[in-house]
């Protein structure tokens, strides 16, 4: 195992009864639990295993670990104030791919676990998970800050990402727009995150007063519609913790703090892109056209990231029309795009090859 996990113990099964009624991967996969050994606790993951896979490879010490060579692995990694659950809709177009997705510290059921948090934090947990695993390389998978973990870990343990899909996140995030040049890191943080920060300092009476609150989102109108409705439902209803009438977001406010300082330039992120050792993965980032808030004013400008490319040569970036920050993972176009990628990536590892271009891959 990697520092920090604990000598001696294993990942162990959990039950978790927070699951959707229509569950859109039965078809394709089974899905269970796990709690891996991290530092100062476990950190509970995600496994949604292939229905084709042949159980023969899978450990026969009780951890649903083990190789697993002949399944291809995919590492999903999650948003700043999201959870493992988020990804429902693209592990279903995944068919016969091993999907790993944890809930990251101080998120989800891993939010008991304490700092430090940070990137590197983050990066050290996943490479935990992959050991406990019996996991070598994986492609990795990562939406919004879970795109940067994804770098941090593919730089910080090198030989265990062997390419990477970024989902609207990954690159040095541009200074939000609008805030005076001496704005506290409480004011970034509101300006960036918005109603997600918001969400964290309140309590539900119910889980349909927090099902309220999300459909009135503005990035989530029409995300209820079937046949994703049921994804959305699982991720909130999940999402919830304590006891009503005080329910209350799972994510730590102290973590998404902690972590939205590391989402620009500087720290393990620029050491990783630009540093004396820089990052030898190839990389493809999808961008969300609109912002959190379904705004025409996304995370990423096309002349942010075209900047990027000029620093980045391995750099190619793709536009997902019609989507915004959140259903780039939770819509027909975005879960398309997203499995597409990931789908090239995986076959550009079997093959040794760049992989086939997108269409509308982005050229600098």
């Amino acid at each position: 195992m990697t520092a920090g996990a604990t000598a001696g113990t294993a990942a162990r099964p959990t039950t978790d009864p927070a699951r959707a009624s229509h569950d859109v991967t039965a078809e394709t996969h089974t899905y269970a639990t796990l709690d891996v050994p991290v530092a100062g606790g476990r950190l509970r993951v995600g496994v949604w295993d292939p229905v084709a896979a042949d159980a023969s490879v899978a450990a026969d010490d009780g951890t649903d670990g083990g190789a697993r060579q002949a399944v291809p692995t995919v590492l999903a990694v999650h948003g700043i104030t999201a959870s493992h659950r988020a990804w429902p809709a693209v592990v279903a177009a995944l068919p016969g791919v091993r999907v790993v997705a944890p809930d990251l510290r101080g998120r989800g059921r891993s939010n008991a676990l304490p700092g430090p948090y940070g990137m590197g934090a983050h990066a050290d947990d996943l490479a935990a998970v992959l050991d406990a695993l019996g996991v070598g390389s994986v492609v990795a998978l990562g939406h919004s800050m879970g795109a940067f973990v994804s770098v941090v870990l593919a730089h910080r343990h090198p030989g265990r990402v062997s390419r990477l899909v970024l989902v609207d996140g990954g690159i040095p995030l541009p200074p939000p727009t609008g805030l005076a040049p001496d704005a506290t890191h409480d004011e970034v943080l509101r300006a960036l995150l918005g109603p997600a920060v918001e969400r964290l300092e309140r309590t539900f009476a119910d889980r349909e007063e927090y099902r309220g609150f999300w459909r009135a989102h503005p990035a989530f109108a029409g995300a209820w519609d079937e046949p994703w409705g049921d994804v959305v439902a699982g991720y909130v209803d999940y999402d919830l913790v304590g006891e009503a009438p005080a329910l209350r977001p799972a994510s730590s406010g102290t973590a998404v703090s902690a972590d939205s300082l590391e989402l620009y330039e500087g720290g393990p992120l620029a050491d990783a892109l630009t540093g004396d050792r820089p990052l030898d993965v190839p990389l493809v980032l999808l961008r969300a056209p609109r912002g959190l808030l379904d705004e025409p004013d996304a995370l990423y400008s096309p002349e942010h990231l075209a900047a990027w490319r000029e620093r980045l040569p391995g750099l190619r970036t793709r536009d997902v029309a019609g989507i915004n920050h959140y259903t780039i993972i939770m819509s027909p176009p975005g879960v398309e795009a997203v499995a597409g990628e990931t789908l090239r990536a995986l076959a550009a590892v079997t093959s040794g090859g760049p992989g086939p271009a997108s269409d509308e891959e982005v050229t600098a």
